[in-house]
């Protein structure tokens, strides 16, 4: 497995999987990732701001996710919680696999890098939100070690969990 930062050519592949991403959710009757988010636009900013970055299995990209180092200014206030700490931290978003590799521990390969990216950086720190609805990315943050620590708010007023895990 190699995990790498995302070029302009990783796009169509990237679109591919969340589109199942979102027709998981859709099937699932979780309001999350619909009304065209995130789009082409989005994962061109990711990767423009480097971001973006992938996973692949014998060079077939098979996941996917978002990477920041620079803050989230929708978790300067957290509801009903706290955070685990009030250090400098990474945040994941619009991580996803591929269906034909789901079940497979690839978000979990994913975090895994996601970690070794911080204590490169000397960042001892995650945070992730996602929808109250999305059991499975609740489990698969608690299987990791995230702990929860209360709920955000989006730009948008979307109410997000949060979890924290200290790395």
């Amino acid at each position: 497995m190699e995990f790498r930062r995302t070029v302009e050519a990783d796009i169509s592949s990237i679109m591919n999987i969340i589109k199942q991403a979102q027709a998981y959710f859709k099937d699932n009757g979780i309001d999350q990732w619909q009304n065209g988010y995130p789009n082409e636009e989005v994962i061109k900013n990711d990767i423009s701001n480097g971001h973006s970055y992938v996973l692949l299995n014998e060079n077939k990209i098979v996941g996917t996710s978002a990477i920041s180092f620079d803050g989230e200014k929708t978790y300067d206030e957290i509801y009903e919680g706290q955070w685990v700490s009030n250090d400098t931290f990474a945040v994941i978003h619009r991580i996803a696999v591929d269906n034909e590799y789901k079940g497979l521990g690839l978000s979990s390969i994913i975090i895994k890098n996601v970690e070794e990216l911080c204590l490169s950086r000397g960042v001892q720190s995650i945070k992730v939100d996602t929808h109250e609805e999305n059991l499975s990315m609740q489990r698969l943050l608690k299987k990791n070690g995230f702990q929860y620590c209360g709920i955000v708010y989006l730009e948008d007023k979307n109410k997000r969990v949060a979890f924290e895990k200290r790395v």
